[in-house]
């Protein structure tokens, strides 16, 4: 962070004379190429949703998780219902627009307004949903949205720090790791270690041309493969690249 002087010669942050409380994520619906976004409503989406996490063989997808894996659809209700009627959140889905079904969830949380930080967390992708362009179109929207729309300054991404694909994800999408909180939390009868990694307003700008080239069209081959990494067209950019 560049340093100010006061008047009394002490280095200080930079002056922000006109900033303001941001307002609360809302109920929005993202439209991409690959994926929609909209608010959770367990009526609508209950049944799509249990269907594509019940399609994975075991119950792996829910260890680093604060809640499942899940024994039947009554408790998987439940964790949906308390999930839409968080006050101190908001709870998206995500849908493919090729089959019209639900296939993960993420929230934004630990929303705070008065000085323009939020988390991006509760990410629960199903198989059908991961490591897919749907995956990072849904990413690229939401960081939009708290940037583009609600004009958040920073957007965090928390997780366990033995949890090495979440980790690989944020680095992948462009977070910058800002180290380890050492037994932050209990969950599950375990302790946890909790990696903390960030994007801020400044950066995203360069982070959002990335995921254009990415998600582009000519960026995938007739099998839908992708010609380039997100990370290879980062550094490409950062190399002064086209």
């Amino acid at each position: 962070m560049a340093e100010h002087l006061n008047r009394y010669g002490q280095p200080v942050g930079a002056a922000l004379p006109l900033w303001s409380a941001r307002a609360f994520p809302g109920g929005i619906t993202l439209t991409g190429r690959f994926c929609r976004i909209e608010p959770l409503n367990v009526a609508q989406h209950l049944d799509a949703l249990y269907a594509a996490y019940a399609a994975a063989p075991d119950g792996r997808d829910w260890t680093y998780m604060f809640v499942g894996p899940f024994g039947d659809k009554d408790a998987f209700r439940a964790y949906l219902t308390t999930a839409e009627q968080q006050q101190d959140s908001q709870c998206y889905v995500v849908i493919d627009t090729l089959t019209d079904n639900a296939v993960g969830t993420f929230s934004l949380m630990r929303v705070d307004v008065n000085h323009g930080v939020i988390e991006v967390g509760s990410v629960a992708f199903s198989s059908a949903l991961k490591r897919t362009p749907l995956a990072t179109e849904a990413h690229f929207l939401l960081m939009g949205y708290v940037f583009e729309q609600l004009n958040y300054r920073r957007y965090e991404w928390k997780c366990d720090s033995l949890n090495a694909p979440s980790r690989r994800a944020a680095l992948r999408l462009g977070f910058t790791f800002e180290g380890i909180f050492r037994q932050a939390i209990v969950y599950k009868g375990r302790t946890r270690d909790t990696a903390w990694f960030s994007l801020l307003d400044n950066e995203w700008p360069q982070r959002k041309l990335d995921f254009i080239d990415w998600l582009a069209p000519g960026n995938f081959d007739t099998e839908g493969k992708q010609i380039q990494s997100l990370a290879d067209i980062r550094q490409s950019r950062l190399k002064g690249g086209s």
